[in-house]
């Protein structure tokens, strides 16, 4: 398979500089534990768009806050 970059989530440091703890984000931004970690380590295969306008909005930051690509080495 073609290395074609990769896509980092920066999800973790946004929630800490929030001061926000996990359970707190959760319920203000209406997700599961489940997704919120898939999303902390960097695991989903899918973004799913919902999720990530919720994550946005309840942060206040912008979508290039929140995801960056990275080119192939």
């Amino acid at each position: 398979m073609e290395n074609r970059g990769r896509i980092e989530i920066h999800l973790k440091e946004l929630l800490a500089e929030a001061g926000l703890s996990k359970n707190k984000f959760c319920q203000k931004a209406e997700l599961q534990r489940s997704q919120l970690n898939g999303y902390i380590n960097n695991t989903i295969t899918r973004l799913d768009i919902d999720v990530l306008i919720r994550i946005c909005h309840t942060l206040n930051c912008s979508l290039s806050d929140l995801i960056e690509y990275h080119k192939p080495e």
